[in-house]
């Protein structure tokens, strides 16, 4: 299986483990991600604005550069943006008149790319079953929680990768790695990240109160699809401290390639 990839800035930088894992991963899985040739930064914040068109052409450029109709994507800032951006495409008749009009002369996107994370593929494509027997070493006797943090399940109409407010895809990743998946309840929300400078304070209180309820809920360790999340987590925690993984380094673990190159 060969996917057109969209690694994002962040993956080339702190989150570089997110990266390396997740190539390792689907090489073992027979899997290829084509990085995108000449890919620019998604924008890393969708746009609230409807009328706000240039800060989204670069999402609609990676869709238009994705070979065989599908993209793949590890971050889950990017994975929002350029998929909400897809969904103002097929949506938004302004939206898809604005951009034309922006790319001109050159070729318009034609709307035909199918937006992927990652964990989509790993559930919808490969197939969690399929999954656990390719496991070689099972992280049997952990304990993990997963956070999924605000920017992968929400708006879920145009999102459309889990249930918002009970999702499950990540319980089931840990669960074909072997280990236990330990839900509690604010796994779903926001972890504070896009305050942590102005209002620090908040933050702290955010990421505690999820590592409390994580680690009252049984968790020994927490796993992430979202740089944001992992360094808020990591580094806004004051009274409760857990390990945080990104999914792709658990995986990478499991398939006993987490050290390869």
């Amino acid at each position: 299986m060969i996917y057109s990839y969209y690694p994002g800035c962040t993956l080339k930088d702190r989150a570089k483990e997110l990266d390396r894992c997740a190539r390792a991963s689907a090489a073992a899985l027979g899997i290829e991600l084509r990085e995108l040739p000449q890919w620019q930064c998604c924008g890393a914040i969708y746009p609230q604005a409807s009328d706000e068109i240039a800060s989204r052409l670069s999402a609609v450029r990676a869709l238009m550069n994705a070979e065989d109709g599908k993209l793949v994507t590890m971050c889950s800032a990017c994975h929002h943006v350029i998929k909400r951006t897809n969904y103002d495409w097929h949506n938004d008749e302004n939206f898809r008149t604005k951009v034309t009009n922006y790319l001109a002369p050159d070729p318009t996107y034609d709307g035909g790319t199918q937006v992927l994370h990652f964990l989509e593929v790993l559930r919808d494509e490969v197939g969690f079953d399929q999954l656990a027997k390719k496991v070689v070493n099972p992280l049997k006797g952990r304990k993990i929680g997963a956070f999924y943090g605000c920017m992968l399940l929400r708006p879920g109409k145009a999102l459309a990768f889990d249930d918002p407010e009970n999702p499950t895809v990540i319980e089931n990743f840990i669960r074909a790695l072997g280990a236990e998946a330990i839900s509690y309840p604010y796994r779903n929300e926001c972890c504070g990240s896009y305050v942590a400078l102005e209002d620090k304070e908040s933050a702290h209180s955010q990421v505690d109160r999820a590592l409390h309820s994580a680690a009252a809920a049984g968790a020994q360790e927490l796993v992430t699809a979202c740089p944001l999340c992992r360094y808020n987590l990591v580094e806004n925690a004051v009274s409760e401290s857990l390990p945080v993984h990104y999914f792709t380094e658990l995986l990478a673990e499991a398939l006993g390639v987490k050290e390869a190159q």
